[in-house]
């Protein structure tokens, strides 16, 4: 959830979509992102639209946001009609989504598959955080149809926990995949961050040495962005700690490659890595490639057929606008044919399966021999990909290409 999005249109508030988006939904498909912005502690890197328990009244909290949520699915039902296809994917994100009692998850699940049904193999996911769920919660998502865990285990270590304000235990992430495993669940996947103050090499390697010590099927590896506004943005802007530049970044970008390869895991996406094409993450993937998705929850975003809409993002808000019977959106942009070229340029190119060159205007594809000559890409030769090392400039690689 970026804290500032584009200012766009106004967004009808009825939640209507035009005959040219809903036109793409028999031919694309569809998947569904829940957002819960609850939060037991907020941590001093985050940017995200979340909340703790002091900063919501009762009109704002877990009650007002579930009946706006069912609210939500009963009007995406009627914006997309029967054209929609059954749902591929579904993502429970925040926040953390497993401060909510499981029966409050599945409950959303079975109302998004009752009005639109699910694939039978769909990919539904819920991030938890390691000290808001044991092996009862475990047991109750898997029965209600949740298939996937999504763990922010961000470190190993301690004293690198504490500067993130994670207040979980460093081994209870890795104790969780157990218990997911003997729960049922067959896809587990564990989210890093490197690049924390303070943190060591050795700090970081210990982080991956420990997630390779459980295999999971899939991980997530991200550098710390110390976001304006955030309590650690303040501490930074203090002096009272330093971030990590940019070459150490770089450093800790490759230890994980070189550690996570050796584990049996392929980078699909920059920051992402499966045990095997079967274990990629298929909601981002949805994300990724252009696909439809209606977003849920305060602060939502959502794209079906080229136009894309985000919600109020206050809970309070977001829940009376529903309860009035309008849609919850506080904007919108329809895309032109362009916009989504340079997108798909920007999201494809860093997946490992690449970009076709024929999304390239003419001009762009002239610039291609140049990244090839620095060893950024490689082209074979329908399709362009980034190699390691473009990997680690991958910002660069595509204004490069697109300017």
């Amino acid at each position: 959830m970026p804290s500032a999005p584009p200012p766009g249109e106004p967004a009808p508030t009825d939640g209507s979509l035009p005959a040219s988006a809903l036109a793409s939904l028999p031919v694309r498909p569809l998947s569904f992102y829940v957002h819960v912005p609850f939060c037991r502690v907020r941590c001093g890197y985050c940017d995200f639209n979340t909340y703790t328990a002091d900063q919501l009244g009762a009109d704002a909290g877990p009650d007002a946001w579930l009946r706006a949520v069912h609210s939500e699915i009963d009007m995406a039902a009627r914006v997309l009609g029967d054209q929609a296809p059954a749902v591929e994917t579904v993502f429970f994100g925040g926040g953390t989504p497993t401060l909510l009692r499981p029966s409050q998850l599945t409950g959303v699940l079975a109302h998004i598959s009752d009005r639109f049904g699910l694939q039978p193999d769909a990919e539904v996911t819920t991030e938890a955080n390691p000290e808001t769920i044991g092996p009862a919660e475990l047991d109750s998502l898997i029965a209600g149809g949740i298939n996937r865990l999504s763990l922010g285990m961000q470190s190993a270590v301690p004293h690198v926990l504490a500067t993130l304000d994670r207040v979980h235990t460093p081994g209870r992430a890795l104790e969780l995949v157990a218990m997911a495993r003997r729960a049922g669940f067959g896809q587990i996947s564990l989210d890093l961050i490197y690049g924390t103050p303070g943190e060591r090499t050795e700090d970081w390697q210990t982080s991956l040495d420990a997630v390779c010590s459980v295999h999971p099927d899939h991980v997530s590896a991200y550098a710390l962005v110390i976001e304006p506004g955030t309590a650690m943005a303040r501490k930074v802007a203090h002096g009272q700690i330093r971030p990590v530049d940019d070459d150490e970044e770089a450093d800790d970008y490759l230890m994980a490659e070189a550690t996570l390869a050796a584990a049996g895991f392929q980078n699909y996406e920059v920051s992402n890595w499966a045990r095997d094409s079967g274990h990629r993450a298929r909601h981002n993937m949805a994300y990724w490639t252009g696909a439809n998705w209606w977003g849920i929850g305060p602060g939502a975003h959502s794209h079906v057929g080229g136009v894309r809409w985000w919600n109020l993002r206050h809970p309070g808000r977001y829940a009376a606008a529903l309860a009035a019977g309008n849609s919850a959106a506080q904007a919108r942009e329809v895309l032109d044919a362009e916009t989504r070229r340079v997108e798909r340029v920007l999201l494809e190119l860093r997946l490992s399966d690449g970009l076709p060159v024929e999304v390239l205007t003419a001009t762009e594809q002239q610039r291609l021999s140049g990244l090839a000559e620095r060893g950024l890409i490689e082209i074979d030769p329908d399709w362009v990909r980034l190699t390691l090392d473009g990997r680690l400039l991958a910002d660069g690689v595509i204004r490069d290409l697109l300017d």
